[in-house]
């Protein structure tokens, strides 16, 4: 199984903005610069960040994004479960109907213990922990 770079670039993103916290409102194209993503990437992921209100927009000459939940607060797994929309690995996880086999597979069950287990870890690491260079409790 492979994360989108949707998922990879958001959870970048927000440690940037966590590392440049006290730097006030950041503008993409600085973040841009610094992870070697492109600005237009990085608009299409701060629009389900900001509705999410993860992130807030500051307009004016010193405009930019800054985050509105402290580091500390944020989970890895939030950002990669909001990014990727939701924490299943297969279709059939939220939406049985989607598979006829769903009420019979025999393999279901294992799919959502592997998610549950890599949400759980994701949700244990907090961005103030990346930032801080550690990796969380689990890993």
């Amino acid at each position: 199984m492979k994360l989108s770079t949707r998922s990879r670039y958001g959870t970048r993103l927000i440690l940037d903005m966590a590392q440049h916290r006290d730097e006030g409102a950041v503008q993409l194209s600085e973040i841009a610069k610094r992870q070697d993503v492109s600005v237009k990437y990085l608009e299409q992921i701060i629009i389900p960040l900001k509705k999410s209100k993860y992130v807030k927009g500051i307009r004016g000459a010193r405009g930019g994004y800054v985050l509105k939940k402290e580091p500390k607060d944020i989970t890895v797994g939030e950002i990669v479960a909001l990014l990727e929309g939701g924490e299943s690995l297969c279709d059939c996880i939220d939406k049985p109907r989607s598979c006829k086999k769903s009420k019979t597979c025999m393999t279901r069950q294992m799919w959502m213990e592997a998610a549950r287990t890599m949400f759980d870890n994701l949700n244990s690491i907090t961005f103030e922990e990346l930032k801080k260079g550690e990796c969380g409790p689990n890993l």
